[in-house]
C-alpha cells in the first residue's frame, strides 16, 4: 500500500460546497473546507471526477477526463484576478443554498464564464506577463487542450448535441472539416481555453493550500469514457465504435443489489488492442493529469480491469450481457512505469468480485474499499464488511455517493431504489441494533465510530453521515437518472458540536494528526 498514516476524512465533493453562486466552487468556501477539515482533524478529502459534466450532470459521465468542470469556477476569484468585476456579481440571481438547479446554474453561470474569457483574452492583449502564462498552459496541455476546446465549441454551435449528431464530416473528424472549424470558431475555442486556464490555476492554489495543512485529496477515475465526450470524439480508434461513431457494445453491471435488471451505463468500451499497440498512451496521460490534481486516485469499477460486463448496444438492459477478459496487468504495468515508487491508487473493488480480481489488486499493491453499510444484509459478503474483520491494506467507508445517507438506509422500506424485501429490511434492522447495542438514534456516529477504530490505514465518511441526514440529502443512486449530484450543505448546519464529536472520535481512534 502506498506511503500515507493512519488517517480521516470527508467524502464531499466541491458542488455540494456552500456559496452565493448556485454551486459549490473551489475558491474561497473551498479553501474554508480545507482549514474546517484541519481543524477536526482531517487529513483526507474525497472527491468525484473533476471533469465537466454532460447530460444528467453525473461526474462520472464527463465531457472529458482531461479537462476541469468550468462550473466550479470561483467567480470571486475571478472577481479577485479582474476577469470579472463587482458590478457583474450584482447582476447574478439569487440561487438555492440546499441543492443545485442545475438547469438555472448551467445557464447563468456559463453566461458569466463566458463573459469573464473574453475580458481576460482582451487582458492578454495589454499584459505580456498574462499572456505568457496562458501561452505556457495552452502548450503544455496541448494534447487534450485543442481538442476539447473545439469539441466544446461545436457542442455549443449544435445545441449541445451528442458529436455523432453533428454533421458527418465534424463527427468522424475529417481534415478538412476540422481546420475549417477551428478557423470559423476560433474566438469561442479560446475562450474555452481560458476557461480552462481559469480551473487550473485556481485548483492549484486549491491543492496548494491543501499540502501546506496537511490535507490529501482524493480524486477519481471512472474506468470507462463517456459516449458523448472530447475523449471518445478524438480517439475513437481506441473504442469499440461503427463506421457512424455508435458503440457496438456498452459497459455495465449485471443483476446486482442495486438493480434487479443490471446497470446499463452505455458507455463505449475499450478497443483494448488498440490500446495495446500504442503503449496505453491515452490511459497514461489519463493518470498523469489526474494525479497533477489530486495525491491519490480511487478508480472506480475496478473489476473492469480483470473482466468487465460486455452488454450488446441495441440492448435495453444490462442482463443480456456477457464477462470478457482485460489487460488489467499489462496496463497497470504500463501505468506504474511512468512513476517512481508506488502508484497512489485506491481500487473500488465493490460489487461481483472474483478470486482473480482481488489476486490483480494485491500484486498491484493497491488498497480496496470495505463499505460498513454492505456489513448487515443478506450477501454471502457482509462478514467482509464488518469494521472489526477490515485488514490494514484497504480504505472503510460508512457509505460512498452511490449509497443512501446511513441514518436514510435504516429508516428505508422496502422497494424504491432497493431490492430488499421487508422480511429482508426487518432482519438488517435487528442484525445493527445487536451490532452497536444501541436504539439506532445515532446510528450515523455508531457508523463513523466503527470505521475509524477500525484497523483500516485510511477512514473516510460522507458529509451526510456526519451530519446524520436522511435520504433527502442522498448524492446519487446508481443506475438511475433524475434528480442526483444536486445536494449542497449550509455552515450552519456544521455545528461547533459536531466538529467537537468529530474531533473526538478522530482522537479516540488513533487518527489524529502527528504535531497537531
Amino acid at each position: 500500500m502506498f506511503s500515507i498514516p493512519r488517517s480521516s476524512g470527508i467524502l464531499l465533493h466541491p458542488t455540494s460546497l456552500p456559496g452565493r453562486f448556485g454551486l459549490g466552487e473551489i475558491g474561497p468556501e473551498a479553501i474554508r473546507w480545507l482549514e474546517t477539515l484541519r481543524a477536526t482533524g482531517q487529513q483526507l478529502w474525497q472527491i468525484l471526477p473533476l471533469g465537466p459534466t454532460g447530460y444528467g450532470n453525473s461526474p462520472y459521465q464527463s465531457l472529458s477526463s482531461f479537462a476541469g468542470n468550468p462550473l466550479l469556477i470561483s467567480f470571486d476569484s475571478l472577481r479577485n484576478d479582474g476577469a470579472l468585476v463587482p458590478q457583474d456579481l450584482a447582476m447574478l440571481p439569487a440561487f438555492s443554498q440546499h441543492k443545485v438547479d442545475f438547469g438555472s446554474v448551467i445557464e447563468v453561470r456559463k453566461a458569466f464564464l463566458t463573459l469573464a474569457a473574453r475580458r481576460f483574452i482582451t487582458q492578454c492583449e495589454h499584459s505580456p506577463l498574462l499572456k505568457r502564462a496562458f501561452d505556457v498552459f495552452c502548450e503544455r496541455e496541448a494534447d487534450w487542450l485543442e481538442d476539447f476546446a473545439l469539441f466544446a465549441a461545436l457542442k455549443d454551435e449544435h445545441q449541445q448535441k451528442s458529436w455523432t449528431d453533428w454533421p458527418a464530416e465534424l463527427a468522424l473528424r475529417q481534415p478538412e472539416a476540422i481546420a475549417e472549424a477551428m478557423v470559423r470558431l476560433g474566438a469561442e475555442v479560446d475562450e474555452a481555453k481560458a476557461q480552462q486556464f481559469f480551473f487550473q490555476r485556481q485548483w492549484q492554489r486549491l491543492h496548494s493550500r491543501a499540502k501546506e495543512l496537511g490535507i490529501s485529496i482524493i480524486g477519481d477515475i471512472p474506468i470507462f469514457a463517456a459516449h458523448d465526450s472530447a475523449d471518445v470524439w478524438a480517439n475513437q480508434q481506441l473504442f469499440e465504435l461503427d463506421d457512424h461513431g455508435q458503440p457496438t457494445v456498452v459497459a455495465g453491471v449485471p443483476p446486482d443489489y442495486f438493480s434487479e435488471t443490471g446497470q446499463r451505463w452505455g458507455n463505449p468500451l475499450y478497443k483494448w488492442d488498440a490500446h495495446r499497440a500504442d503503449g496505453f498512451k491515452w490511459w497514461r496521460a489519463r493518470l498523469k493529469k489526474t494525479l497533477d490534481w489530486v495525491d491519490i486516485v480511487r478508480i472506480d469499477h475496478f473489476r473492469g480491469f480483470e473482466s468487465y460486463w460486455e452488454i450488446p448496444g441495441h440492448e435495453p438492459t444490462a442482463i443480456n450481457g456477457r464477462w470478457m477478459p482485460a489487460p488489467g496487468d499489462e496496463l497497470f504495468n504500463a501505468l506504474k512505469s511512468d512513476f517512481e515508487g508506488d502508484v497512489p491508487i485506491i481500487a473500488e473493488d465493490l460489487g461481483i468480485i472474483t478470486d482473480e480480481v482481488t489476486a490483480l489488486r494485491e500484486r498491484h499493491g493497491f488498497p480496496g474499499m470495505k463499505v460498513m453499510q454492505f456489513a448487515f444484509g443478506a450477501d454471502s459478503l457482509a462478514e467482509e464488511y464488518i469494521p472489526e474483520n477490515y485488514p490494514e491494506d484497504c480504505v472503510g467507508y460508512t457509505g460512498t455517493h452511490d449509497n443512501d445517507t446511513v441514518m436514510g438506509l435504516f429508516n428505508s422500506g422496502p422497494g424504491g431504489d432497493s431490492t430488499r424485501t421487508q422480511e429482508q429490511v426487518d432482519a438488517e434492522r435487528r442484525t445493527i441494533l445487536n451490532y452497536t447495542k444501541t436504539d439506532g438514534s445515532d446510528l450515523n456516529w455508531d457508523y463513523i465510530s466503527a470505521v475509524e477504530k477500525s484497523l483500516a490505514r485510511l477512514a473516510v465518511a460522507p458529509l451526510q453521515d456526519v451530519l446524520g441526514l436522511g435520504s433527502e440529502s442522498r448524492m446519487n443512486v446508481p443506475g438511475k437518472t433524475g434528480e442526483y449530484w444536486t445536494w449542497r450543505f449550509t455552515w450552519e448546519q456544521l455545528t461547533p458540536e459536531l466538529q467537537e464529536r468529530l474531533k473526538r472520535v478522530t482522537r479516540e481512534s488513533n487518527r489524529w494528526p502527528l504535531g497537531m
